[in-house]
């Protein structure tokens, strides 16, 4: 399994699912035969994330394949990531809140014997040692094993759920902070609160096609209890005027240009904005760190080709810029961080038209939002 930073490899690893994976995928989707065998689902999540491709781009094109109904479950998950960025974006202290746990945690952990076999692989439980392994070696892992991995990290081996999310975002190219912390949060039992998510044996067993056996992990545990409320913040993510001969900052999580809702503005200069191990909160793997290094590099050579101004700049860079600038918005997490910790004001945001229409309906949980999913369909597709 190997994924190259570029968009050309991201659309044809889209166009190689939509022709041999998504007809049987609402069926398979759930199944992990290992990492050498991944035809059943579209690995497409690190390309996502980053704004190589875009979940429009990708419904589109499952659309001219299949109809709707008979696309519904893919659909449903490629918008699940747009789903949760909302939900965090209208309770973003859930973000900050885990911070600040996570840096007490690692404190108090950091000599902890059962915390560094599990990140090491050293447990008793074998599928789990088996998934650390791969986790470092492939940078992804299926998503049902991802589900499986936090339920034993947290009832199994009775490690922090925060401790894992950290673990998750510093090793996987798609990690994204809403849609990794909010999951982790659903496996604990706190995201809808009461509800746990609880990995079993014969699930397992069924899903892996019998690869592990002799799984001993904890099947009836009780959900994590936390008894902080989010309020909902009041912000209509409405974009800046766009003057002409504006820069544009353009982060690691939109990086398409030129799929962006703003391609057809006159803009002086696009930079594409570095942020490194230094500047992070999260230290991230160096395979994680020269991933997006090279889907920047990769979408800077493509535009430059066509004769646009666009360079890469470290976000230390931005804290010398008095001018104002524009921005495609980068979302909750290390980027807007780095911008409100170095008190940078002079950055006004662009937001996605997509993201703009879809966030009001992520007041509520996601079978809620499903319902507006045709309409979000309808609207953009």
């Amino acid at each position: 399994m190997h994924f190259e930073p570029s968009r050309e490899a991201a659309l044809k690893k889209l166009n190689n699912f939509i022709e041999s994976g998504l007809y049987n995928y609402s069926k398979l989707r759930n199944f992990d035969f290992g990492p050498n065998e991944r035809s059943n689902i579209s690995c497409l999540s690190p390309y996502i994330t980053h704004g190589i491709i875009s979940e429009k781009e990708v419904i589109k094109l499952s659309l001219k394949k299949f109809s709707f109904p008979k696309n519904e479950k893919f659909i449903q998950e490629v918008l699940w990531r747009i789903y949760w960025k909302g939900w965090l974006e209208l309770r973003p202290n859930v973000w900050s809140d885990y911070l600040t746990d996570l840096k007490k945690l690692k404190q108090e952990y950091i000599n902890n014997k059962n915390y560094f076999d599990a990140i090491e692989g050293k447990t008793k439980v074998q599928c789990f040692n088996t998934w650390v392994e791969e986790l470092k070696n492939y940078n992804y892992l299926h998503n049902h094993t991802r589900m499986w991995f936090a339920s034993i990290w947290i009832f199994t081996l009775g490690l922090p759920w925060q401790l894992g999310a950290d673990f998750f975002m510093r090793y996987l190219y798609d990690g994204d902070c809403a849609s990794n912390t909010l999951g982790w949060r659903w496996v604990a039992g706190i995201q809808t609160k009461g509800k746990n998510y609880v990995a079993s044996e014969w699930n397992i067993k069924k899903f892996t096609n019998s690869r592990f056996n002799n799984i001993k992990i904890n099947e009836n545990p009780v959900p994590i209890i936390d008894e902080k409320n989010y309020s909902i913040i009041d912000n209509s993510f409405l974009s800046s005027n766009i003057s002409n001969n504006q820069n544009l900052l353009i982060f690691e999580n939109n990086l398409c240009f030129e799929q962006s809702d703003f391609k057809d503005q006159s803009f002086k200069n696009l930079y594409f904005v570095f942020n490194e191990n230094k500047t992070r909160q999260t230290k991230l793997d160096e395979k994680v760190i020269d991933f997006k290094k090279s889907l920047i590099n990769d979408q800077i050579e493509n535009l430059n080709s066509k004769s646009l101004n666009c360079e890469m700049i470290g976000i230390e860079d931005l804290k010398d810029v008095k001018e104002n600038l524009l921005a495609l918005y980068p979302s909750v997490g290390e980027n807007l961080d780095y911008l409100s910790s170095n008190n940078i004001k002079n950055i006004s945001f662009l937001y996605r038209k997509i993201d703009q229409y879809s966030w009001r309906y992520c007041n509520k949980g996601f079978f809620n939002f499903k319902n507006y999913i045709p309409k979000i369909v309808q609207e953009f597709i």
